[in-house]
């Protein structure tokens, strides 16, 4: 479980403090909830991230355990180091947004015929409970050929979830090679 500390002083100084000690800065929030600021290790909750196995995760923060999905992230532009994230409380029953990370599997057969496989959205966004929301979308790309594509209405979602990016909206898809 990743353990990270309670901001006492959220000014300038403070921040500017953590981060040069290696925290990263983050802000907990949940409806019904009290705003929590937080700093973690840096190292450690990017390793928890990457090695999360569903879309929600279990943090510790004083004295509370909460599971927590990330909701949006801010990274420096030069350097690209991670600043800033925001850690949204997943409430069992409570309907909200999400972006839900998209993971493609096989060799489509465009790719033979002078293609190149655009993924053109990660993660996209939907609406629903979070025991409804699935952990990733899968997709097979193994049937498309130069000129198909996946759009946002050909994904399934299970009851209780539903698209919250328009339905014409191509996810992945097989352009002709230049």
């Amino acid at each position: 479980m990743l353990e990270g500390i309670v901001r006492e002083s959220t000014g300038k100084k403070a921040t500017k403090a953590l981060r040069r000690d290696g925290y990263l800065i983050a802000n907990i929030y949940g409806k019904g909830f009290d705003n929590i600021h937080a700093a973690f290790k840096k190292g450690e909750f990017i390793r928890s991230v990457r090695h999360k196995d569903s879309l929600a995760f279990p943090v510790k923060v004083g004295d509370k355990e909460l599971k927590v999905v990330v909701q949006e992230y801010q990274k420096d532009p030069v350097t690209y180091d991670l600043l800033h994230v925001d850690l949204m409380v997943a409430q069992p029953g409570v309907v909200t947004y999400y972006m839900v990370p998209i993971k493609v599997v096989g060799t489509p057969i465009g790719l033979k015929n002078k293609g190149v496989l655009v993924t053109s959205k990660r993660r996209i966004k939907v609406k629903g409970a979070i025991e409804n929301i699935p952990d990733s979308i899968t997709l097979d790309v193994s049937n498309l050929d130069v000129g198909d594509a996946i759009l946002i209405r050909d994904i399934e979602l299970p009851e209780g979830v539903e698209h919250m990016t328009p339905e014409h909206v191509a996810v992945v898809g097989v352009v002709k090679a230049k």
